[in-house]
C-alpha cells in the first residue's frame, strides 16, 4: 500500500534566497544542511531546527515571477523554550513579534513573527507539566 511515510520538507519560494536563509539562521537558529540547483534551475537551500528531522526548503526561482504572500496563507511553527526569552532575542536583533505573545491560563502560549516575504512563523512555548 502506497501511504506517505513521513514529512521530509516544506517548500517556501522567496524573492531573495540569501536574505531568507540568513533570517532563518540568525533569527530562528536553523542550520543550513545543504544547497543545490534543481534540474529546472531553481536555487534551493534546506534548513532544519536542531531537534527536527524535517527541513524547510527555501526556493529561489525568479522565472516564475515575484513572490507575493497573502496574509494568513500558511505558516511554519517552531517550539521554543520561552516566548519571553525569544522576545528578548528578537529585540537584540531589532525585531519584535508581529502578533502576541498570547499566553494560556494552563501554561505555555504562542506568538508570531514575519519572515522576509511575509510568511508567518509561529513560535510555541509548550506548557510545563
Amino acid at each position: 500500500m502506497a501511504l506517505a511515510k513521513k514529512l521530509l520538507h516544506t517548500r517556501y519560494r522567496v524573492n531573495d534566497i540569501e536574505q531568507t536563509v540568513e533570517f532563518y539562521k540568525n533569527v530562528l537558529g536553523l542550520e543550513e544542511v545543504r544547497r543545490h540547483k534543481s534540474p529546472r534551475g531553481s536555487e534551493l537551500a534546506f534548513l532544519k531546527a536542531v531537534e527536527s528531522e524535517e527541513t524547510v526548503e527555501i526556493c529561489y526561482f525568479p522565472d516564475s515571477g515575484p513572490v507575493e504572500v497573502q496574509e494568513d496563507l500558511t505558516h511554519l511553527a517552531f517550539e521554543v523554550d520561552s516566548l519571553d526569552a525569544f522576545g528578548q532575542h528578537l529585540a537584540k536583533l531589532g525585531l519584535e513579534y508581529s502578533d502576541g505573545p498570547t499566553m494560556k491560563e494552563t501554561g505555555g502560549g504562542f506568538a508570531f513573527i514575519d519572515a522576509p516575504e511575509g510568511y508567518e512563523i509561529e513560535l510555541i512555548e509548550i506548557a510545563k507539566s
